[in-house]
């Protein structure tokens, strides 16, 4: 723990240090406004809506937001996740992941006749807008996306779990959402999301079951 005297020495080695012309100067202006434009990109993701809503019912939600709280579901949900992971890769994956939603929009889950050449598509979106980073960084990040893709690592294992549970999660709560309004039965929903969920977080998956179970066996479903 540090203290406030502590602290406040720190800052003012901190306020000199900074003041230096190698500490000014030691960025690489070529990579800072790469990252920069990168930056800039990425707020278009603010823009693509998804089909969901929001537990609110006021609007869909977009992708970012969905990205943000995927993130915070790492977070909080780590302990379920069915073997050791690291958070940190986890939470960055999630960050990641539908970047490519850009350039390649958001294909719903439930309406397979949009998924044909989606693949393709998001690969191309990923080349293009992570080229947009510094090499280095542009690695890591097209390595993660991949990675999550993939879905065989531990990490990516539970990554690809909670991008399942959290709109399951949104549609019990919003009175079956796009479950109603995409005529989707109990079974497809299990089909499409057991194995994923199951994989990487088993208890996630006992829960959702349960949340299925409620939505679709009460006398008014569909």
């Amino acid at each position: 723990m540090i203290v406030p005297s502590a602290w406040g020495a720190a800052a003012s080695r901190f306020a000199r240090l900074s003041r230096h012309p190698a500490f000014v100067f030691n960025v690489n202006p070529s990579n800072l406004e790469r990252q920069l434009s990168f930056l800039r990109e990425i707020d278009r993701l603010k823009s693509v809506v998804r089909m969901s809503p929001l537990i609110d019912q006021s609007r869909r939600e977009n992708s970012a937001e969905h990205s943000w709280h995927l993130a915070m579901y790492a977070l909080v949900l780590s302990e379920h996740a069915a073997a050791p992971v690291d958070v940190t890769r986890v939470v960055k994956m999630l960050l990641i992941h539908d970047i490519v939603e850009i350039d390649a929009g958001d294909v719903p889950f439930h309406v397979p006749s949009t998924h044909a050449g989606q693949a393709e598509r998001e690969q191309l979106a990923a080349e293009r807008i992570f080229s947009l980073l510094p090499e280095a960084q542009a690695a890591e990040f097209r390595a993660l996306w991949f990675e999550f893709e993939a879905g065989e690592s531990d990490d990516a294992r539970f990554a690809k779990a909670l991008d399942r549970f959290q709109p399951m999660l949104h549609n019990a709560a919003t009175e079956g959402g796009t479950w109603v309004e995409c005529e989707v039965t109990e079974e497809q929903v299990i089909a499409r999301c057991q194995h994923p969920i199951e994989r990487g977080a088993p208890a996630l998956w006992q829960a959702a079951a349960r949340l299925v179970e409620e939505h679709f066996r009460k006398p008014d479903a569909q």
